[in-house]
């Protein structure tokens, strides 16, 4: 039989065991997409003049969803600035898809490592998310982690944004017209964040959040460029909305110095392209720490 001083020291041993877990697993636990990119680790990588591009252009097969007026008229200011306001759930002309985000998901850049455990510097300008015409413009963009959100209001009535990131701290704050602009960052990668408006409820954007530089968005004829690209071979990743996590498609490329490389993605119908692999769920982009970095 344990004697009581033995059954204290086990006890003492069982307790420590356990807060060294809790503490070695803390966040918000596995299988939720979480990193802990806030801008450092990794190997800084510097630009060497040989650097070339990623281009291609977004289709839509198939029908194209029609777009659908959207009822303003709980807003008077909304009516009177967008009385055509319509909804952006796929914008298609000729054939061809904007506002997909295209981005560098995973490779190996020539001479160096991966591209997800190197660092780039984050741009000290600001990405501006507008509110114009009771709508976010743009629709969608992307964004360096911990690079400045600047978030502004155009229009002569009050907004709420609510970005409802899954790794990313949520907020959820009101701006009035004329107020000063709301200035945020994200720590972490996460592809890609819905951002709404609580006060009106047809408003919607997406953000990319991603810790290299390397992302574009469609433009109104399909096509993306993106450039300042490292030599190596990557894997690029095209995201569009749609269902509850939206639709991403991916590619192999391989990018030679002071070459450019070719990325052509379609969506709807049975569209496809060479060797592009689909997924119906988005899974957040991640950035695993260091080792040794607290949670």
């Amino acid at each position: 039989m344990l004697t009581r001083s033995t059954k204290v020291w086990l006890m003492a041993v069982l307790v420590l065991s356990l807060a060294a877990m809790a503490g070695s697993c803390g966040g918000k636990g596995p299988g939720t997409g979480e990193n802990t990119n806030t801008g450092g680790g990794g190997t800084a990588y510097t630009p060497t003049g040989k650097e070339g591009t990623v281009k291609g252009t977004i289709s839509f097969a198939g029908t194209v969803p029609e777009a659908k007026k959207i009822d303003t008229s709980a807003d008077a200011a909304c009516t009177s600035k967008s009385p055509n306001l319509m909804t952006e759930d796929s914008v298609v002309k000729d054939g061809k898809l904007a506002n997909a985000f295209v981005y560098i998901k995973e490779g190996t850049i020539d001479g160096g490592g991966k591209i997800t455990a190197t660092t780039f510097t984050v741009p000290s300008d600001p990405v501006v998310l507008d509110q114009n015409g009771c709508h976010y413009v743009p629709h969608v963009l992307g964004i360096q982690a911990n690079q400045t959100l600047k978030v502004t209001n155009s229009d002569p009535t009050q907004h709420n944004i609510h970005p409802s990131p899954r790794v990313n701290e949520e907020w959820n704050q009101t701006q009035p017209n004329g107020a000063p602009p709301i200035e945020k960052k994200f720590a972490r990668t996460e592809v890609l964040i819905p951002v709404k408006c609580n006060q009106h409820p047809w408003m919607k954007a997406y953000i990319g959040v991603l810790k290299h530089p390397f992302f574009a968005v469609s433009a109104a004829d399909g096509t993306f460029t993106i450039k300042g690209v490292p030599p190596g071979k990557y894997t690029i990743a095209a995201w569009h909305e749609g269902g509850a996590t939206g639709t991403e498609k991916t590619m192999d490329v391989t990018v030679a110095a002071n070459g450019s490389a070719t990325a052509d993605f379609s969506f709807g119908g049975a569209g496809t392209s060479s060797n592009q692999k689909s997924s119906l769920e988005m899974m957040p982009a991640i950035s695993f720490p260091m080792a040794g970095h607290n949670h």
